[in-house]
């Protein structure tokens, strides 16, 4: 069994930022396909960005382009959070996909709370 686990959420005023990061417990994590999700209160949860195995294809939300930037690097995958709003308030759970990000994901973790505040 795959873990997964995000870091790097917490508390910040619109306009700022954050950066969260995601790494994953097996050996092969370096062949999966990552990608962030998040969840607001009351909604469902919503695709934000995703990155191949190799790092040469990024994938983004229309509500998130030219704020935020996927990367990885040999094990861990960031998400830069630019010009926060506060409808970016929600958890954001990082999850790997081992066919690519077109075939779903197989592995989630549980989740990092962002809050960003007017």
């Amino acid at each position: 069994q795959v873990q997964v686990l995000e870091s790097g959420g917490g508390v910040v005023q619109a306009g700022g930022s954050l950066r969260l990061s995601c790494t994953a417990s097996e050996r092969t994590y370096s062949r999966y396909g990552m990608g962030w999700f998040r969840q607001a209160p009351g909604k469902e949860r919503d695709f934000v960005a995703a990155i191949s195995w190799n790092g040469g294809t990024t994938y983004y939300a229309d509500s998130v382009k030219g704020r935020f930037t996927i990367s990885r690097d040999r094990a861990t995958v960031h998400l830069q959070m630019n010009s926060l709003k506060p409808e970016d308030t929600a958890v954001y759970y990082c999850a790997a996909t081992i066919y690519g990000h077109e075939y779903g994901y197989d592995y989630w973790g549980q989740g990092t709370q962002v809050t960003v505040s007017s």
